[in-house]
């Protein structure tokens, strides 16, 4: 007896291919929610660390600190959110195997299309700009291609005409659907809401500079700002493009002119450049960030450092170089003053002085605080902030 086996066979039950999407949809959301969460605490929490900030080279936390990581005025997360959003929205419109709902997968295919090049531009951004990857990132890229692949294989599968054709067809069918006449306007509503009354929580604004705060400078011409008679003294070792110095810096500020009979802000300089700073960072990294330094200091001579100070802070964030120019326009000094600082060989000296200083006391990153000859490396613990201002 001759038993015969049947090799051929169709596609699996629509359901089998239906139901991976919708998966891959609320992982999406799911990790775009806690991107965009992420990415909040990062500007607004300054104990946080995410779970995936592991190196300089594997590090979420470097990812959403970058100007990067914000698009045309919304952090990129919730692009993302919206993006699965809409997705998944028109994507329950297609639960049903009709040749109208049908049609609906060459729009999914779109958009897919569209969430994949999204994915290659900010994978070249991570590698080229910021030099660092996101794996939860990483993980939305994946997501990305993967609806790709498989609108495009279920309409291979289900949906015989030409692409135009039936993506034509879809939009008729949008128009004509009850479901998504409803729900397509309640969430461009919702997104356009949410877009306008976003607080742009990302940006800081440093308080001006006032008569009414004091300045000066140390007996080793150090700049101070703050109290003349202080219940708190800090020494701060900080780097132009290091986020968390940005972050600390701007919150001492504030601080300071809340309470300025309270407080003191001394200021040191620790560039993470191996330009100049070779012990600690055998490697380039914040290239620049000692030029930065020096004309910092340069600026302390002509009584403008705490303006200096602010602008190269905000200069320092934007990731890119910059010309003397810009930082002239924030504090009168001529750019050609500003370029001989970085050459100059005393500002040089007086540089390797507060880096020097750092060594001894064996800070390895910044920001560093000092206060009464203790170190606290990252930020000053509250209860020391809360007992100077009381």
């Amino acid at each position: 007896m001759i038993m015969r086996i049947n090799t051929s066979s169709g596609p699996l039950p629509y359901k089998y291919y239906y139901f991976p999407v919708l998966l891959l949809v609320l992982l999406g959301l799911t990790d775009t929610l806690y991107l965009a969460l992420s990415h909040y605490r990062n500007y607004t929490d300054i104990t946080y660390s995410s779970f995936c900030a592991i190196s300089k080279a594997i590090n979420c936390d470097t990812v959403s600190q970058s100007p990067w990581s914000i698009l045309f005025g919304m952090p990129v997360a919730l692009w993302g959110f919206f993006g699965y959003l809409l997705y998944g929205t028109i994507l329950m419109a297609a639960r049903k195997k009709t040749q109208q709902q049908l049609s609906l997968w060459s729009l999914l295919f779109l958009l897919g299309f569209l969430f994949s090049l999204a994915a290659v531009y900010f994978g070249y951004v991570s590698g080229t700009k910021i030099h660092s990857y996101c794996i939860l990132c990483i993980l939305s890229y994946a997501i990305s291609f993967a609806l790709l692949i498989y609108s495009w294989l279920i309409r291979r599968r289900f949906d015989n005409r030409p692409f135009l054709t039936s993506l034509a067809q879809s939009f008729s069918f949008i128009l004509g659907n009850r479901f998504l006449k409803i729900t397509l306007p309640i969430l461009i509503a919702l997104f356009i809401g949410i877009k306008i009354s976003l607080p742009h929580y990302w940006t800081y604004t440093l308080p001006a500079v006032s008569d009414k705060i004091s300045t000066g400078l140390t007996e080793d011409l150090s700049p101070w700002i703050g109290a003349e008679q202080p219940t708190l003294t800090t020494a701060e070792y900080s780097d132009y493009q290091c986020f968390q110095c940005y972050q600390m810096h701007f919150m001492l500020r504030r601080l300071i002119s809340q309470y300025p009979t309270k407080i003191r802000l001394i200021h040191r300089h620790y560039p993470m450049d191996n330009a100049v700073n070779e012990i600690i960072v055998p490697t380039p990294f914040h290239v620049g960030s000692g030029k930065m330094a020096m004309m910092a200091i340069y600026a302390s001579f002509k009584n403008k450092f705490w303006q200096a100070n602010d602008a190269l802070f905000q200069l320092g964030q934007q990731k890119k170089p910059f010309n003397t120019k810009t930082l002239s326009q924030e504090t009168g000094i001529l750019p050609g003053e500003l370029a001989m600082a970085t050459r100059n060989p005393k500002i040089r000296l007086l540089l390797q002085r507060d880096i020097r200083k750092g060594m001894l006391l064996h800070i390895t990153g910044t920001p560093t605080f000092v206060i009464n000859n203790q170190t606290y490396q990252g930020s000053i613990p509250a209860e020391i902030l809360e007992k100077a201002i009381q």
